[in-house]
């Protein structure tokens, strides 16, 4: 009868210690998908304000295209650019509008994604940093 018992105890022991280790982790951060990012944002770098419009590139899950990304305007192909999580990223050194290349990515928060990227127009490389609000 005393075996019985200390198997017992050294099971529901063993028991409490592996599940005390099994607790949801409470720093992850939901994945808001590539449907948060959709739409249109208004970008306001200094005085003058302008629009972009994110879209689904339908050939990719992850994949988004940014019409008139760094103010090249709507006439010229839009920027593309991939989701993961929080983040989007450019298509590294892809050439946008008058041969501009660009690189660098955004964070979304809330209704804001603030965006850290380079302009390289073939002489000078431009650091930007701006922030577009959802409209």
């Amino acid at each position: 009868m005393k075996n019985i018992a200390s198997t017992i105890a050294i099971v529901m022991i063993t028991l409490t210690v592996a599940l005390t280790g099994c607790t949801k982790d409470s720093n992850t951060t939901p994945d808001p998908g590539r449907s948060s990012f959709i739409g249109k944002w208004s970008v306001s770098p200094t005085k003058l304000t302008y629009e972009v419009t994110i879209s689904a590139d339908p050939n990719s899950s992850t994949g988004v295209f940014i019409s008139n990304f760094a103010m090249i305007g709507t006439t010229y192909p839009p920027a593309g650019a991939s989701i993961k999580g929080n983040t989007i990223t450019l298509d590294a050194n892809q050439v946008i509008g008058n041969g501009l290349t660009i690189n660098g990515s955004g964070t979304l928060s809330g209704t804001k994604i603030a965006w850290h990227y380079t302009i390289f127009d073939g002489a000078d490389l431009t650091t930007v940093n701006e922030t577009y609000t959802r409209e």
